[in-house]
């Protein structure tokens, strides 16, 4: 296996990692990067995105990586293919990565920007048609489905946050529920229950989602009955839950029930000195671009404090 010995790493290469990469690269911290699974993270996969500042066209999901990776080289970062496959934060000042378990970095700091995927329901045609009338962030991707019909999937809050959210942009929202009850608190399962454009159907699994070249509706199959159905849709939205890219990290980093990593209040220090969490692998809450840049910029900044204290 090679070695190596590196001043700062991130692992992951969504906004926050490469905000973090900015700064860290101005600093003068030689940040070395490992782009994981899935280089540029969820913005990739995500065609027009019209709520990040600096772009009053909006701009493609994949184009804005290609932006901020830009940025980020333009002040030296050293950006690599690779995933990083297990860890040991043992040792402070000489934190070892394991990248797709032939490669062993020794780091003073680590930036942990390795984000959070979305669930899904796995679908054929949900896969073949995301980007496509097929989103798992109604915040992101609401504002295209104005005035048109839209279906989400999930029984929790964020389900039901997600669906009063899409009604007040859009003509109706269909929630497909598979049990015959809601997992969301009571004040979230009201606030839907009395909003009138928004129709609830229990016991409803999705079978397929239509559309060759965008979504055109949904096949549904009532659990009770057996009874299918298809409803004619615009846009099908899956809020079934996300799941951090941390499992790694488990025995080192504190982290919640979900996995996501914990971080000192205002500020991206871990549990671990030298080890610092950034974008939606610490964030369950609002898991935008800007607040992953802007999380990403404040694990740059506490690295580089942390740094200076042995320089």
């Amino acid at each position: 296996m090679t070695q190596e010995n590196v001043e700062l790493l991130i692992l992951g290469s969504g906004p926050a990692g490469y905000t973090a990469a900015i700064y860290a690269g101005r600093a003068g911290l030689k940040p070395v990067m490992y782009q994981g699974m899935q280089p540029g993270g969820q913005l990739t996969i995500t065609n027009d995105v019209e709520n990040f500042p600096g772009y009053p066209d909006g701009v493609q999901g994949p184009q804005m990586m290609e932006d901020l990776q830009k940025q980020a080289e333009r002040f030296g970062l050293d950006n690599r293919y690779g995933m990083a496959t297990s860890v040991d934060f043992s040792t402070p000042l000489a934190h070892k990565v394991i990248v797709d378990e032939t490669h062993e970095i020794t780091a003073k700091a680590v930036i942990i920007a390795t984000g959070a995927s979305a669930k899904w329901l796995g679908l054929e045609s949900e896969q073949r048609l995301n980007g496509m009338g097929v989103s798992a962030c109604a915040v992101c991707d609401g504002f295209f489905y104005r005035g048109k019909d839209v279906a989400i999937v999930g029984a929790g809050d964020t389900a039901c946050e997600e669906a009063h959210y899409l009604s007040k942009l859009c003509k109706k929202v269909t929630m497909l529920v598979r049990r015959d009850e809601f997992r969301a608190s009571t004040i979230m399962q009201e606030r839907v229950k009395n909003t009138p454009n928004i129709e609830i159907l229990f016991n409803t699994e999705t079978e397929e989602v239509l559309g060759d070249n965008g979504v055109t509706g949904v096949r549904v199959r009532n659990k009770v009955t057996g009874e299918t159905k298809e409803i004619a849709l615009d846009g099908f939205f899956v809020a079934i839950g996300h799941q951090p890219n941390t499992d790694i990290f488990k025995g080192y980093l504190d982290m919640d029930d979900a996995g996501y990593l914990i971080v000192e209040k205002g500020s991206s220090r871990t549990n671990i000195p030298g080890v610092f969490a950034s974008g939606d692998a610490q964030d369950k809450i609002y898991r935008q671009a800007i607040t992953a840049a802007g999380s990403g910029c404040m694990a740059a900044l506490d690295a580089e404090r942390y740094l200076g204290e042995f320089h």
